[in-house]
């Protein structure tokens, strides 16, 4: 894995926006898109906002994805190896970055047919613990025509990432405004954020 870590912190010192393939292999990604489904059928996800722990606003024409908060008190095996891997890696990247992440949240996101998000930033301006984003798409056989592309905005150019299945991209949670283009069928990804304090 120490390849495919390094592949994501090199990217994002060369462009700001850090980008690995099979990050996630597809074993693992299979199992968390099975979770995912599971939990999208049995109407457990819930529909995301904007904002923090004390103010959260939903609002449909910003944000109209669905969630669900991954957790160990779960005692999911494939959440866990999730984990397992998402600590290696906040281990590796602190001791080549020297960046001091002490924690991570993460959750299941699923777009439905039609769904969007539009320009923001992810870390919050009363907080600043979140300090990188990552995205780990579980979309197999995606195809252009699917929309839902992850758009970054940079000073002088967009960059458009499709969402194809194992792949994850990280970049600072203060610099990079991004969006989601409106998907044409469902798309899913593990979402969240390296964390100081």
């Amino acid at each position: 894995m120490e390849k495919i870590f390094n592949t994501l912190i090199d990217s994002f010192i060369n462009n700001k926006v850090g980008i690995a393939d099979l990050f996630l292999n597809d074993q693992l990604s299979s199992h968390l898109k099975t979770n995912l489904t599971r939990l999208y059928q049995g109407n457990l996800l819930l529909s995301a906002g904007t904002g923090n722990d004390t103010v959260v606003v939903q609002d449909k024409l910003f944000r109209s994805d669905r969630i669900y908060w991954l957790d160990r008190a779960h005692n999911d095996p494939h959440e866990n190896a999730f984990f397992d891997l998402m600590d290696s890696f906040v281990s590796h990247l602190n001791s080549t970055c020297y960046t001091g992440i002490t924690g991570y949240e993460f959750h299941y996101t699923l777009y439905e047919t039609g769904s969007f998000y539009k320009k923001h930033l992810d870390q919050f301006r009363t907080n600043v613990s979140r300090q990188y984003s990552m995205i780990m798409y579980l979309n197999t056989d995606w195809q252009l025509a699917d929309g839902g592309e992850l758009c970054i905005h940079h000073a002088d150019t967009l960059q458009h990432i499709s969402p194809m299945n194992g792949k994850s991209v990280f970049f600072k949670s203060s610099e990079l405004e991004h969006e989601v283009l409106m998907t044409n069928k469902p798309r899913m990804s593990i979402t969240g954020w390296l964390k100081i304090g």
